[in-house]
């Protein structure tokens, strides 16, 4: 080895100098040591925290969301950033904190520590979409400087602390969408309670099981209370005439509770007042009068016991504002006042299973903004129909639509479902790009890693969802306050526009980068803090809404880092930079060919269909609603491959596997074997068909792949299992009456939308037991609709097909005549119905038939018909008394009848078991109640390990997370 120049020696100790240096500043550490400790604790607390949480010197060095003032630590903001472990003990040591936000990390799991009361600076908590569960400490009350308290979308359970009424500085309270329970805490003289909270504006508290009535002096005329969400929990009592005294409301959600009673006549002293939900409930007494409520733009009053009554004085009266009218089953009579529909801004008017009648006259000034009036199941007798009003008017199941054929008819016949939207953000006029694979064209057709993520509005203004307007002032409001955080956003996508169960708006957003194609990850928790913590305001007609995001795993290098990692990494530079151009100008060739090829792997899946091969499929490209196409290799990630630990169920036809897809949604992926494939053309009617239907009863199919041989269909995971699984105790789930009657009324009604208002008509063909899923509040979701037939205008009586269903369940007539009709369906719910009280199966040991031993064993003179030995012992698991059981057996038989003329059709059977469900005490329109017995939540694994966010981390586990498998299907 030859010697050293100057010019080497030189640089040699120019390194050692920059080395030495880097080590003293090192030591000399900014952070506060009693915050650096408890910092370090925390990261050894965590797993996967970010990558520059290495030094020992957190402030000083930049640790990404780490926020500090006078050396010491104010602000803990990581979000979406797939953190893993407990709510660390550590963090009460950090006695400055001001700020904590942990959302959307979804394996942050356990209990908060009473501890959290020591951080006496604390305004905010946010902890938004997490994996929290047990008590919310009642040490929170402690937090005296608290504004801002969000601890939504967890598995929190137990009462709410009544400590939060001590937080007189709270502005924002939002526990919704956990498993809080008991009553709404009400100050005594000796313990606080929210009615303290005169001074905060918002209380979301829905989605959650609190029960007992609403205690009147929870509001008062001095409260500053605009947003009232307690939606979707068990309250029972009625309305306290009190809530007609805050003022300030503006928006009212008491919507899906067991409510009773009169509703308070003061209420239309809410001039502020812009939406009013109060459907679903047991509500009695007159119609409430909104006259004075001049501002309202969303009313649901539907599903309710309302007195007998004409159409309300207040029909008549004009609301500058008003969007949508919806009063469903109000037991509203008489005409419609024309004056209705000339309310400027109204979109839509449901007032369907009414008992309105007379002439329906909607006038010559009706809003040219009106897009939907239903009126199906009511009396009216005509329509004066002008020829001007073009959108969509449902007069099914009138007098009006008795005879009527031709043109006439089109008012009675079901419309496309109106809760659909299909907008997605337009590309800006610029000239598309294929992109690589693992990135997106932006709507300015730029490529780039989106930071995704779901916008939830709890409340909305409107109800036509296919306006793009709202939606484009939503994307430019987003811009605006992006940019005014100068917050690097290129453009936002909006896509996948849907409404759940709950009424809630569920909208996917996608953010692009600007000036890189990658965000850093400073930048992405500016991004995530913006949004979680309410900064951003949406445009007026959009309500109360949270954000849950996935996992960016494609970070830009920060910027933040200190001098001396700069310094260091010079260093380290110019001792690679050699080695480093030899190996790019190596890797050049093989980079060109593999874009090359990776460019053609894109051009196909965004022409998915283009291997559809004509030859063997005899049909075109499926037309598809809402469905979207996989590709066999984004499937294999995010089942592992389709591993045996990803499995969840076997069957004749193939495996089902339970996987994470891109938006963070659990799905269940139905993969074909080999040996039972349909042809394509079958396969693609299949997915059309399953595309075309959306029912709260129905399970929604999310998408399919067809490629590389496969045939897969990929629907939403629903984590119950199966009816016969809970009937057998399988799952560990006990379905007493209550709960089998709510089975069966959810069932009913998804299979009465295939009959009835699926267009067109499905006969499922293979109701069973085993193809009846339990959601998480037990609500049934009809499923597999490989045998289904579609009914066309040539087939209205019956279809001649093969025989095709599971024995035990099968249409006698159909069996031997091979004329299918909707009928058939009706023989196979009631031997459901069957199953329901006996939790037999319908054929045991290949001789018992369920239907048989019922006939012959049943007295009709004796109490429950003589049937003890065949009852169930589970279904008086809760000590309910089985009313209306004769009526339900009687009901079953009526359905299981030989002859199908005989039968009723499933609207028939959707009514009685509704009048059943009366007699047993039930609100037919409430939904089901979560489970609480012998589940799990879908979010943990028996071992108590948490599913982690979309691709294939969990498979790490070793599949001890999934739940037992589901019988075939």
């Amino acid at each position: 080895m030859g010697c050293l120049s100057a010019m080497d020696l030189q640089r040699i100790h120019y390194a050692w100098l920059l080395v030495s240096l880097f080590q003293i500043t090192s030591i000399a550490a900014v952070t506060n040591s009693k915050d650096g400790a408890a910092l370090s604790a925390l990261k050894i607390d965590w797993q996967n925290t970010p990558k520059n949480w290495v030094d020992s010197d957190p402030c000083g060095d930049g640790w990404v969301g780490i926020k500090c003032s006078n050396s010491r630590v104010i602000s803990i903001t990581i979000l979406s950033s797939r953190l893993k472990g407990p709510f660390s003990e550590n963090i009460q040591f950090l006695s400055e904190l001001q700020t904590l936000d942990l959302s959307s990390n979804k394996n942050l799991t356990g209990p908060i520590p009473a501890s959290i009361g020591n951080l006496k600076k604390l305004t905010s908590l946010t902890l938004i979409g997490c994996g929290f569960y047990g008590q919310i400490p009642d040490s929170i009350g402690s937090l005296q400087n608290l504004t801002f308290l969000a601890l939504n979308s967890n598995r929190f359970n137990g009462k709410i602390p009544s400590s939060i009424g001590k937080l007189a500085k709270l502005f924002w309270l939002d526990l919704a969408d956990n498993e809080l329970t008991g009553p709404i805490p009400i100050s005594n003289g000796t313990t606080p309670g929210l009615d303290m909270l005169v001074n905060t504006p918002h209380f979301h508290l829905g989605k959650n099981q609190l029960s007992g009535t609403i205690p009147p002096q929870l509001f008062s005329s001095n409260m500053k209370l605009i947003h009232a969400l307690f939606d979707n929990n068990l309250l029972t009592g009625s309305l306290p005439s009190t809530l007609g005294l805050v003022t300030a409301l503006e928006i009212i959600r008491f919507d899906r509770n067991l409510l009773s009673g009169t509703v308070p006549s003061n209420l239309n002293n809410l001039t502020s007042v812009v939406e009013l939900h109060l459907s679903n409930n047991n509500l009695s007494g007159p119609i409430p009068d909104l006259t004075g409520m001049d501002v309202l733009n969303y009313v649901d009053l539907g599903n309710n016991n309302f007195d007998i009554t004409d159409a309300p004085s207040w029909f008549s009266t004009t609301f500058g504002s008003l969007t949508t009218l919806l009063m469903d089953k109000s037991n509203l009579q008489g005409a419609i006042p024309a004056a209705l529909f000339s309310n400027p801004q109204l979109q839509t008017v449901s007032l369907r299973y009414n008992r309105l009648n007379g002439t329906l006259d909607i006038g010559a000034d009706f809003s040219n903004q009106l897009q939907l009036i239903d009126l199906q199941n009511n009396s009216i007798q005509a329509f004066l129909d002008t020829g001007v009003y073009h959108n969509h008017l449902i007069l099914l199941g009138n007098p009006y639509c008795a005879a009527k054929t031709g043109a006439a008819s089109q008012y009675c016949m079901q419309s496309e479902n109106q809760s659909i939207s299909s907008y997605s953000t337009a590309s800006m006029n610029c000239v598309p790009v294929v992109c690589p694979s693992d990135q997106n064209a932006s709507p300015t057709c730029k490529c780039s890693y989106p930071y995704k993520g779901t916008l939830v509005f709890r409340t909305i203004s409107f109800s036509d969802l296919g306006r793009s307007s709202y939606y484009k002032d939503l994307e430019s409001s987003l811009l605006h306050s992006f940019g005014t955080y100068q917050l690097p956003v290129d453009s936002v996508s909006l896509s996948n526009l849907r409404k759940d169960s709950y009424d809630y708006l569920e909208i996917s957003l996608e953010i692009f980068p600007s000036g890189n194609n990658r965000f850093s990850w400073s930048e992405i928790l500016g991004i995530g803090l913006m949004l979680s913590n309410q900064t951003f305001k949406p445009p007026n007609y959009f309500g109360p809404f949270y954000f849950i995001t996935t996992y960016y795993g494609y970070f830009r290098e920060s910027s933040t880092k200190s001098n001396n990692s700069v310094r260091l990494g010079i260093i380290i530079g110019a001792a690679i930079g050699g080695f480093l151009v030899a190996l790019v100008l190596i890797c050049a060739g093989f980079y060109g060919c593999r874009q090359k090829r990776r460019a053609e792997r894109v051009i196909k899946q965004n022409i998915p269909f283009a291997s559809w091969d004509p030859s063997k499929s005899s049909g075109s490209i499926p037309q598809l609603k809402g469905a979207r196409w996989f590709s066999f290799e984004e499937l294999k990630k995010c089942t592992c491959d389709f591993s045996e630990a990803s499995e969840i169920g076997e069957g004749g036809y193939g495996k089902v596997y339970k996987g994470t897809i891109s938006s963070g949604h659990l799905v269940a992926i139905k993969r074909a074997q080999h040996g039972s494939l349909q042809g394509g053309l079958e396969f693609k009617t299949e997915i059309e068909m399953l595309s075309r239907v959306h029912h709260k009863n129905l399970v929604n199919l999310v998408g399919f792949c067809f490629e590389q041989g496969e045939q897969i269909l990929v629907y939403e995971y629903i984590p119950n299992g199966t009816l016969r699984e809970s009937l057998s105790g399988k799952s560990g789930i006990q379905l007493d009456w209550m709960k089998r009657l709510q089975a069966a009324v959810g069932s009913a009604r998804g299979l009465t939308y295939l009959h009835e208002l699926a267009d067109p008509p499905v006969i499922h063909r293979d109701i069973k037991s085993n193809n009846i899923l339990l959601d998480e509040r037990l609500n049934a979701k009809v499923s597999d609709f490989g045998l289904s037939k579609l009914m066309n205008d040539s087939e209205k009586d019956h279809v001649t097909t093969q025989v095709k269903g599971t024995m035990g369940y099968l249409d006698p007539e159909y069996y031997m005549t091979q004329q299918l009709t909707e009928k058939s369906d009706v023989y196979s719910f009631g031997v459901v119905m069957l199953e329901l009280i006996t939790a037999r199966k319908p054929i045991e040991r290949g001789t018992n038939y369920i239907v048989r031993q019922v006939r012959v064993a049943m007295d009709k003179t004796k109490d429950l018909y003589g049937l003890h030995d065949f009852i169930d012992p589970n279904i008086n698991g809760s000590g309910h008394t089985l009313k209306g059981f004769e009526n339900f057996v009687d009901l079953a038989l009526n359905c299981v009848e030989d002859s199908a003329a005989n039968r009723p059709t499933m609207s028939q059977v959707v009514k009685e078991i509704e009048r059943i469900m009366q007699l047993a005490g039930l609100n037919p329109n409430a939904e089901s109640s979560p489970s609480t017995s012998g589940t799990y939540d879908v979010g943990k694994s028996r071992s108590g390990k948490p599913h982690l966010p979309y691709s294939n981390e969990f498979c790490d586990y070793s599949g001890d997370f999934l739940p037992s498998k589901v019988e075939p299907q």
